[in-house]
């Protein structure tokens, strides 16, 4: 139990900028290991985002109430994922060869392609959030991000890792997950279907998984594998989908 609360508040640290307990044992495997949390942490920002959301659509409408849950969300992740998508942008499609574009993603400057796919990822994502009701937009928030944090774990597991460990934004970087973590991860990331909308939940996954596994695939054909920046990026296009996805669920049904 000692172990799995040390690779839980691992899983916090990596993926978020909340307050935790310190690690005075820490090993670099936990790093790995910790992905199996990864759509329990995720489920942690959602539900801090929707209870924003929840807060701020007493005052404000529901608009202005979605772009401050968005704006939390990054806050408390640091914008951890949305540097990923930025950097992933400006490197795949910037780069001539591999080694371009890993070199494009370390490079702290935003791009044209970086800026355009952080802008029109915030917009479409507030604007969907804003067309659903606030009871249904806070439990799609929960599932959303621990889901969106699962899409990541896939390639993870799936995919080896390509990019220069010195020059890594996080340290150490993990190596390729376990399928033990990976089937925890998805025990975790299926219980809050049990409280929220189902068919805009189960439609806005389908769109995530449409718009994140041909970046992952993208990324395997250039640069022949991932890197956290393009974990971040799939994390974010998954997230983008999933919105858009469930936006549409309800929009049709009513």
């Amino acid at each position: 139990m000692r172990r799995e609360l040390d690779l839980l508040i691992c899983a916090i640290q990596f993926l978020t900028r909340l307050p935790t307990p310190a690690l005075p044992q820490f090993e670099a495997a936990w790093i790995s290991h910790s992905a199996r949390y990864f759509p329990l942490v995720g489920q942690l920002v959602g539900a801090i985002s929707g209870g924003i959301m929840l807060l701020a659509a007493k005052v404000w409408p529901l608009p202005i109430a979605a772009a401050l849950a968005v704006t939390v969300a990054i806050l408390v992740t640091g914008a951890f994922h949305e540097d990923g998508l930025a950097d992933t942008a400006d490197g795949l499609g910037g780069g001539h060869d591999a080694a371009s574009r890993l070199a494009i993603m370390k490079d702290s400057r935003i791009g044209t392609f970086g800026a355009l796919a952080l802008v029109l990822s915030l917009i479409l994502k507030i604007a969907a959030l804003s067309t659903i009701p606030l009871p249904i937009a806070v439990g799609l928030l929960v599932f959303g991000h621990g889901a969106a944090r699962f899409a990541a774990v896939i390639p993870m597991a799936l995919l080896p890792y390509v990019g220069d460990p010195t020059q890594a934004k996080v340290k150490p970087t993990p190596d390729r997950v376990g399928w033990e973590e990976v089937a925890i991860a998805a025990m975790l990331v299926l219980w809050p279907l049990a409280f929220v909308a189902t068919v805009p939940a189960v439609l806005g996954a389908t769109c995530g998984i449409i718009f994140a596994k041909p970046l992952a695939l993208t990324a395997r054909r250039l640069v022949g594998g991932q890197t956290g920046d393009i974990l971040g990026g799939v994390e974010q296009l998954f997230e983008l989908g999933f919105m858009l996805g469930a936006a549409a669920a309800v929009h049709n049904v009513r």
